[in-house]
């Protein structure tokens, strides 16, 4: 059985989930981190020394990094759907992921831990501020591409929607005060129609 490490509010965790129940597959999800633990563990780390989640463990073979979990899977069980079998659309759904992760969620880190995790006393208004600011050219840049488009990578869901409409939920849940992005909201009400993102991400607490 293939089995998934990872609280399931964790932003990371929840890119893999979603990906599984798109392509409708079986798996277990074990709670680890945040208020579990379970990461410092010898036997945690035996399989993840960055003592982070997800975690995946298929059949002997672990894996760690959320986006290269969900490229392995896409990869595996979805050739051609959640990854594009086009060298050029998979480049793209992968460009789009990897901004992701160097780009958006820094910018959105501080917004997320300043209204979410820290007590409203102790919150630093200015990293807030300054994090809100770092977002509005990221989502500009989204609206843009998507004046073209359906999805990130063309007129299909694909790998490449997922990392960032989990980034995108977060902002337009904790920052009600922001412009108007025509494209990206339309995008976004296709992604919230979906079941899976439902499920496994709106459905869930934001904590």
């Amino acid at each position: 059985m293939l089995k998934i490490h990872g609280r399931d509010n964790s932003s990371n965790v929840q890119k893999v989930v979603w990906a599984l129940d798109e392509m409708g597959l079986s798996f277990e999800r074990i709670d680890a981190g945040g208020a579990f633990g379970i990461v410092e563990t010898p036997e945690y780390k035996s399989m993840n020394p960055n003592s982070r989640v997800p975690t995946m463990e298929e059949d002997g073979f672990i894996l760690w990094e959320s986006n290269a979990i969900v490229r392995y899977l896409a990869a595996k069980h979805d050739n051609g759907g959640l990854r594009p079998s086009d060298p050029r659309q998979r480049a793209d759904a992968d460009r789009w992921m990897d901004w992701q992760q160097t780009t958006v969620a820094p910018a959105i880190l501080p917004i997320f831990w300043g209204l979410v995790r820290t007590p409203k006393p102790d919150r630093d208004a200015q990293a807030i501020e300054a994090g809100c600011k770092a977002m509005l050219p990221l989502m500009q840049i989204m609206d843009n591409r998507l004046a073209d488009y359906a999805f990130m990578v063309g007129d299909d869901f694909t790998m490449g929607d997922i990392p960032l409409s989990i980034m995108v939920y977060r902002y337009f849940s904790l920052i009600a005060d922001r412009p108007t992005f025509a494209n990206l909201e339309s995008w976004y009400d296709r992604i919230c129609a979906r079941t899976p993102f439902k499920r496994n991400i709106l459905d869930i607490p934001l904590t």
